[in-house]
């Protein structure tokens, strides 16, 4: 009675373990959890399809998933010791396995083992160890699909359906002693292979020739091709057994031969240990944060820039969705960076909630309400977000430009640019930026190769992007992290490592004291020009913005002064005396000469011409001036007729009759139906409130403490509904009832069995038919029965419920422990 019966199944070993083994079980494999499982037998079997199994080992480490492929091609069950060997090699092979590396194996072991016993990949005790079916299918090697290791099929697999006669000659050949029974000799042949002295015998006879062929195949692939005369190192081979028949052309060699040429080794290069990632440079962790910084004030006026080029509203939507490359050039060009750069800023805007489609019908992009509550947070909370915003996108700008699976081309803002694994790909990184000293930069490509150890299956599929997704995501989000400020001079800043452990507030803290202060003021200059020192409060960049062009930028911002900038002020609304006295007020220099004639002289002409909708019309109390515009041959194309002395007709809408006539060299107005001239205001154009795009989930989520205990806890009660000893109603018999067989009883039965349950508190099995007709069986607790219900607690699903009796078909006791 003291002794423990090993596992036989999956569905044993799993309800063998603990609650709290169970839920690092759903925990490591979420989408086991949906549905949540009946008992514990529907879970062993969901955990065994293929689509979970392949899931899993996705998310393997290198070394866990070499343990695994040794336990595909190792005897099922393996013992512990064997599974060491495939993995260490037999020491037999000269010193080419070296002392250290089968001590890093011996030490990593166990915990690649607890981790793939974890995830329900393996089960059973250390001397017999089963790989799950699945993971065995998946992992073992196979003509269409080779094994991970190089391994081909074992001798009595390559040999199954070979002539008992070929194995005769096979067994001549190598001086075994002769048999009739086929079984025999495949077992004596097995016996040859793994015998390290005989086979050493045998492969010392073989020619040198035959010794290169074997060379080519031992590492894998193990398939190699012949005519059908073959040469004379490739027949000896073939003579010995030790290449054996796929097909009329295809040879392979047997796994037993290929271990013992391997020393044992399942592995050539095992990796029981995570690759280092090594420094790059080091540097001064103050500096670091500074660069960071100014690198992270640059991001916010880059944004704040492509903000305001679009707040009148951005560019038309793609009718596939996305920005055409003609409005991403523009963009670049505006912003001063190469168009990557740009697709990136744009990414960011949009994952951040700052912009979003306008959802008219000539659909464009515009700043949405959001963007003008985030542009009055201060600087370092305006980072944060952006940062937060950048870590949780799945939406991956460096794919734009790129084509997909159908080769179309990708755009900025296009549908199909989410890839589920960039933000998990993103933390990972800097978290092992974190794991360096403060002010270490790490080498990319140890980075990259770490990467790759973490997660091999996932690092080294091709995508069809067409090479390794991870690693790509990996190099841009180096990238992108510097662009944003998180590292600064390829190392991670103390404001990112705060945002990643101890939340935004903090690293909030530690940004605003890096930050320049903003200035209230500027320098003119006699040349038309204004120079910002620094970055400036709010409402001065705002001004500045409409009534100057921003004509270079850097520690310094440097504005020109031109007619059309003026007139754009003048539009907004400003009126020149507006315009005299807030130069004068934020202006660390006298206003110079030439810009206060600028003004004056633009302000003079500004709304002397009238434009209108009738299509269009121009008006002006100056006779002269529509005369000059009707003989200039520039105006032709807008086919202008005179109306009334002061009135011209044109056959072109407002907005380009004001474009024409302005690039004519006329400061036109525009008005309104009434007669008012239009002020047209900066940012007028907002989106309708929209939410940020929400990140798409690489697989289920992670279940939360309390999703897992419930889910436990349900698992638990099917199961001991399901495997509970019960009487058999009709005959007294005790044992488990066969699966989806029902207790049928009549009802005045049912209703004696239940009433006398609840006045007892036992436990009794019933039958039940719900209103849409499914059957099930349950193990419930009557508490009261009355008014043709019996109100009791359910131990399959773990909480009160009320039945109606007339749905119940049978009741039956359980068994007492220990009956039967």
């Amino acid at each position: 009675m003291g002794t423990t019966t090993p596992p036989r199944t999956l569905a044993e070993a799993l309800r063998a373990r603990g609650d709290e083994s169970l839920a690092g079980l759903l925990r490591a494999r979420p989408d086991l959890l949906n549905p949540v499982p009946n008992d514990i037998t529907q879970l062993a079997t969901r955990a065994g399809t293929r689509a979970s199994v392949v899931r899993a080992l996705e998310h393997l480490d290198r070394f866990a998933l070499q343990t695994a492929e040794a336990l595909a091609v190792a005897p099922d069950p393996a013992p512990y010791d064997t599974l060491l060997s495939l993995l260490t090699g037999d020491g037999l092979d000269d010193g080419e396995q070296r002392d250290d590396v089968g001590a890093a194996i011996t030490a990593a072991l166990p915990g690649a083992l607890a981790t793939l016993r974890e995830q329900a990949l393996v089960w059973g005790e250390d001397d017999r160890l089963r790989l799950v079916r699945t993971a065995r299918e998946l992992l073992a090697p196979s003509p269409q699909h080779p094994s991970p290791t190089g391994l081909g099929p074992t001798v009595a697999e390559a040999t199954a359906g070979m002539s008992p006669g070929r194995l005769q000659e096979i067994l001549a050949a190598t001086g075994l002693p002769a048999t009739h029974d086929p079984v025999s000799a495949v077992a004596a042949l097995s016996a040859l292979f793994t015998d390290r002295t005989r086979m050493a015998e045998l492969l010392d006879t073989a020619p040198v020739e035959a010794l290169s062929v074997l060379d080519r195949l031992v590492w894998g692939p193990p398939y190699g091709e012949v005519t059908p005369n073959p040469t004379p190192p490739v027949k000896w081979l073939r003579d010995r057994g030790l290449l054996l028949p796929v097909s009329t052309r295809t040879v392979v060699l047997p796994r037993e031969a290929a271990l013992h040429l391997r020393a044992g080794r399942a592995h050539r290069v095992p990796e029981p240990v995570p690759p280092a990632v090594a420094a790059a440079a080091e540097r001064d962790p103050q500096a670091v944060d500074r660069a960071a910084a100014g690198q992270a004030f640059t991001a916010l006026s880059t944004v704040e820039e492509l903000l305001k080029l679009w707040d009148g509203g951005g560019p038309t939507i793609l009718r596939a969705g996305g920005l055409s490359v003609r409005e991403l050039k523009r963009a670049a060009a505006a912003l001063d960076v190469t168009e990557p750069v740009a697709a990136f800023w744009i990414e960011l805007a949009y994952g951040a909630g700052l912009l979003a489609s306008d959802g008219e019908t000539d659909e464009r992009y515009a700043p949405t309400p959001a963007s003008d509550e985030w542009l009055d947070l201060s600087a370092e909370d305006r980072w944060t977000h952006l940062a937060t915003a950048w870590l949780a996108a799945t939406r991956t700008p460096g794919l734009v430009g790129g084509q997909d699976a159908k080769g179309r081309a990708l755009s900025a803002l296009g549908p199909e640019l989410d890839r589920s694994a960039a933000p998990d790909v993103r933390r990972r990184v800097l978290a092992l930026f974190a794991e360096l000293p403060p002010g270490t930069a790490p080498e990319a490509e140890t980075l990259l190769r770490r990467l790759r150890w973490e997660r091999p299956l996932r690092g080294s599929a091709p995508t069809a992007e067409g090479s390794d997704l991870r690693s790509r995501l990996a190099l841009w989000t180096l990238n992108e992290a510097e662009l944003l400020g998180i590292t600064g001079r390829g190392a991670l800043s103390a404001q990112a490592r705060a945002l990643l452990d101890e939340g935004e507030d903090t690293a909030a803290a530690l940004l605003s004291p890096l930050l320049p202060e903003p200035l209230d003021h500027v320098l003119l200059q006699a040349d038309l020009t204004a120079v910002a020192p620094g970055p400036l409060e709010r409402p001065l960049a705002d001004m500045l913005s409409v009534l100057a062009d921003v004509e270079s930028k850097g520690g310094a911002t440097v504005y020109r002064f031109t007619p059309g900038s003026v007139r754009r002020a003048l539009d907004a609304g400003q009126a020149a005396s507006d315009l005299h006295a807030f130069l004068a007020a934020h202006s660390r220099t006298p206003v110079p000469q030439p810009l206060s004639y600028l003004i004056d002289d633009v302000a003079r002409r500004h709304g002397h011409l009238r434009i209108g909708a009738a299509s269009a019309y121009v008006r002006c109390d100056d006779e002269a001036v529509l005369n000059e515009i009707l003989a200039d041959r520039r105006s032709t194309g807008l086919r202008l007729r005179r109306l009334a002395p002061t009135v011209l007709a044109a056959q072109a809408d407002p907005g380009s009759l004001l474009e024409a006539l302005r690039d004519m060299g006329y400061a036109p107005a525009a008005e309104s139906a009434e007669g008012d001239v239009l002020i047209t205001r900066a940012g007028a154009r907002r989106t309708p409130p929209r939410t940020p795009p929400a990140p798409v989930p690489e697989g289920p989520p992670t279940p939360d403490d309390t999703l897992l205990g419930a889910a436990v806890r349900a698992i638990r009660a099917g199961d001991t509904a399901a495997t509970v000893a019960r009487k058999d109603p009709t005959e007294g018999a005790t044992g488990s009832a066969p699966s989806g067989t029902l207790p049928r009883t009549t009802p005045a039965e049912t209703l004696a069995t239940v009433q006398a349950a609840a006045m007892t508190g036992s436990t009794v099995w019933i039958g039940y038919v719900n209103a849409d007709g499914a059957a099930s069986q349950r193990v419930i607790a009557p508490v009261r029965v009355e008014g043709g219900f019996v109100t009791a607690y359910d131990h399959t699903a773990d909480e009160v419920r009320t039945y109606p009796l007339h749905r119940i078909t049978g009741v039956a006791e359980l068994a007492e422990e220990g009956e039967g």
